[in-house]
């Protein structure tokens, strides 16, 4: 009997998908949920686990190709035995050649990156796969902490970080090369997907990065942006965080971050402007009477923007341990299409990375985002005297058909003031 392998429902707004890598073989035996596909949506990554157990027989859809939601993607035969796969071929590096030339410069050519699949039983994702070739890790000496013990990019960036030694890569037999096996040896260091040529190299873009520019060119297009900004004082707020850091991870599992905070605020800042929490509906304005709070979050794929559903209902614990699960799973590649559904309002951390001062552009068709930027220490006038104190510089963006500047200033001035005096958060004022 056979069974149907379908392109699953992909979350809210998502339709079709890319086939980005097929885990198994056709004749090759499955098990049932057993991971056989992964599919890249213009937001996340999707693996689709076998439904029943048996024997992949046939794929209908080759990887690179576009599938929708319900398309018949291939068939298990159940209870069909598997083809005996061949025995494998070791390679063995081609003999030098006679005729000598210059010997081969070693940023010229790079050699070919270990193969990470002989190492492990389980199959690896794109970027765990990309991550370790890269590093020349063997991936058989990772404990994985993923699903049935797979290895996550996480588990390989904590072994980096141990200072583990890379896999040896194999030299070549000798310095000297002949011209052609220069050139075959050239090829193998680019990858299927990428063409290089006179210095310049040329990827596909990934439907993530394509969305993502398309969503903000459609930001750009519609929305009349403005950006006002103000700095806040967080001296207040880092004294807080001084006292109860401690206790408050002990007894709540996680760090007390500054997000929290700022999420708090904010949030009470949304309840005292409502035109920052809501939209444009062709003609009608639509005021939203919840508050889902987007969190920016950098991965390997592109910036992604999670969302804490009824984020004015958690405490500082509930949102730090939000945003450290959305953290995780942006890292692993788990974040899914219904984590960033949703979401009325932004918040943007670009001095994680350094950023002094930015305008951050609107997360359509949001009307609001508050960008947030390094902690410097400046000297500043508090009580008529010069002191120095951990000042943040704060950029809010604004649709201006629907907030006007006098909103939009007393919200991101709202802020300021209930970060520069943090127990108004705590009680409510």
């Amino acid at each position: 009997m056979s069974v149907q392998i379908q392109a699953p429902t992909m979350g809210e707004s998502i339709t079709e998908a890319t086939v980005a890598r097929w885990m198994k073989k056709e004749g090759e035996a499955v098990q049932a949920d057993e991971l056989v596909v992964e599919l890249e949506t213009d937001k996340v990554n999707l693996e689709v686990a076998a439904p029943a157990a048996g024997v992949l027989s046939k794929i209908m859809t080759p990887e690179g190709a576009t599938v929708n939601v319900g398309d018949l993607m291939g068939e298990i035969t159940e209870g069909a035995a598997a083809a005996a796969a061949p025995a494998p071929v070791e390679e063995t590096p081609a003999p030098a050649a006679a005729e000598t030339v210059a010997p081969v410069m070693p940023s010229a050519v790079n050699p070919p990156a270990a193969t990470s699949e002989a190492h492990t039983d389980q199959p690896l994702s794109p970027a765990v796969r990309r991550l370790v070739e890269d590093n020349n890790i063997d991936p058989s000496g990772i404990t994985g902490t993923g699903k049935d013990g797979r290895l996550t990019k996480g588990d390989v960036m904590a072994f980096m970080e141990q200072g583990a030694a890379p896999a040896p890569v194999a030299e070549p037999e000798s310095t000297v090369e002949t011209p052609a096996a220069v050139s075959a040896l050239a090829a193998t260091a680019v990858t299927p997907a990428a063409a290089v040529s006179g210095g310049e190299e040329r990827i596909p873009m990934s439907r993530l990065r394509k969305t993502i520019a398309g969503r903000l060119k459609t930001a750009q297009n519609n929305a009349a942006m403005l950006t006002t900004y103000n700095e806040v004082d967080l001296y207040e707020v880092m004294e807080l965080r001084k006292k109860y850091k401690d206790k408050f991870e002990k007894d709540h599992g996680v760090k007390l971050g500054f997000m929290s905070f700022f999420t708090k605020a904010t949030l009470e800042a949304l309840k005292s402007w409502p035109a920052l929490n809501a939209e444009i509906d062709g003609e009608e304005l639509v005021y939203k009477k919840y508050y889902n709070m987007g969190i920016a979050v950098s991965s390997d794929r592109g910036l992604v923007v999670p969302v804490l559903k009824n984020a004015d209902q958690m405490s500082f614990a509930d949102i730090e341990n939000g945003i450290r699960e959305y953290a995780l799973k942006a890292r692993d590649g788990k974040i899914m299409p219904d984590d960033m559904a949703g979401g009325t309002f932004t918040i943007t951390n670009g001095g994680t990375f350094g950023s002094m001062m930015s305008m951050p552009i609107l997360n359509y068709p949001q009307v609001g985002i508050l960008g947030m930027h390094n902690i410097v220490e400046r000297p500043v006038v508090v009580n008529g005297e010069i002191v120095i104190r951990p000042m943040m510089y704060l950029a809010m963006t604004y649709d201006h058909r629907i907030v006007d500047g006098k909103e939009a200033v007393s919200f991101l001035y709202q802020i300021k003031e209930l970060l520069e005096d943090p127990g108004r958060l705590l009680i409510g004022i």
